[in-house]
This record gives C-alpha cells, sequence and structure tokens, in this order.
C-alpha cells in the first residue's frame, strides 16, 4: 500500500508529467487559457492515461513478452492510444457538443499527446504491476489536470491584469508555467 501512495504521490507531484518531465506542453498552454476547458481536458487525459496503462499492460505481458516482441512496443502503443482517443473524441462529440467545440483541434492531439504515451512507456521501464501502472496512469493524469487547472486560472487573472503589451499572451503564459514549474520543484524531498 505505502509503494502505491509512493507511485501516486511521485506521478501527480514530484515527477509531474507536465512540469518536471516536460509531456503534455502543447494542451498545456493551447487549452489552458480558460478553466472549464482545461479542467474537461485534463480529465479526458486522466481517463485516456488509465485506460492506456491498462491496456498496454496486457498487451505488453500477454503478447508482446510472450512473443519476444518487445520492440513493438512504441508502435503497439501509439495504436492503442490513437484507438482510445477515437473513442473519447466520438463519444464527447455526440454528448457534449459544446465541449467538443471547445476542445478544438486539442482533443485529436491527445492521440499524439506524448504524456500519454510517455505514461505507459514509464510504466514498462519502472517494470510496475498492473495496479501500479494503474496508480501511476492515475497520479500522472490528477497532476496533469491539477497542472492544467492552475494554469488556466493563473492566465484568466492575468487577462484582467495590467501588463506591458509586449508580456501579453504566450510571454506571460511561459513566466507562469516556468514558476509553476519552481512550485512543484519544492515537492521533490516529499520522497
Amino acid at each position: 500500500m505505502n509503494e502505491l501512495i509512493v507511485i501516486f504521490l511521485s506521478m501527480a507531484l514530484i515527477n509531474n508529467i507536465i512540469l518536471v518531465r516536460y509531456l503534455g506542453l502543447c494542451p498545456f498552454l493551447g487549452v489552458s487559457r480558460e478553466l472549464k476547458p482545461a479542467f474537461s481536458m485534463g480529465m479526458a487525459v486522466t481517463f485516456v492515461m488509465f485506460v492506456a496503462s491498462l491496456s498496454t499492460w496486457v498487451i505488453n505481458h500477454y503478447i508482446l513478452i510472450p512473443f519476444d516482441i518487445q520492440y513493438m512496443f512504441i508502435i503497439v502503443f501509439i495504436l492503442v492510444i490513437a484507438s482510445l482517443v477515437q473513442v473519447i473524441e466520438l463519444f464527447i462529440k455526440k454528448t457534449n457538443f459544446s465541449l467538443y467545440s471547445a476542445f478544438g483541434i486539442y482533443l485529436p492531439l491527445i492521440t499524439t499527446n506524448c504524456a500519454v504515451l510517455g505514461v505507459t512507456i514509464i510504466n514498462m521501464m519502472e517494470s510496475y504491476t498492473l495496479l501500479g501502472s494503474l496508480v501511476s496512469a492515475l497520479g500522472s493524469g490528477l497532476g496533469f489536470t491539477l497542472v492544467m487547472t492552475m494554469m488556466a486560472g493563473i492566465r484568466e487573472k492575468l487577462e484582467l491584469a495590467d501588463a506591458p503589451r509586449s508580456m501579453k499572451g504566450a510571454p506571460i503564459a511561459l513566466i507562469t508555467a516556468t514558476l509553476l514549474g519552481l512550485a512543484f520543484f519544492g515537492f521533490s524531498g516529499i520522497v
């Protein structure tokens, strides 16, 4: 149980997928302008990470390893993730079209989101058990969601701030991301 808590905290805070491992920066900077789409994107990525970790762990342990074709893991993992994202995209389009429109191009980009692929590879490289992989994915996804919503909240406030014209938009967003990264660096002493 303690090992699972360490895995969760490590992936959510200490080795945050965005601020420490620098994976998933495209949706981080692109969707974090408003709170609701940022939170929804974070939850969608969390769900994809969780299901992808489950699927890739099973495929790795019951197909790739027994048939001695582990070298195919990247191609197989990408195919699994792409299929999952397509299903989720169709589901969101049918159930909540306004959310689908708010995501825009960033929803299909989950397919190529290196954060999702990164988590599945981290799970494989760390030789996590199935439960460890699921906890890792959940921690990574919730850490992703936390950072996305924090950044969105800050960016919403920055829109009202009196900043120089040359600092508005991307420059202030990158400075904010740097400061968030420094704040998360403080978690490195927990475990």
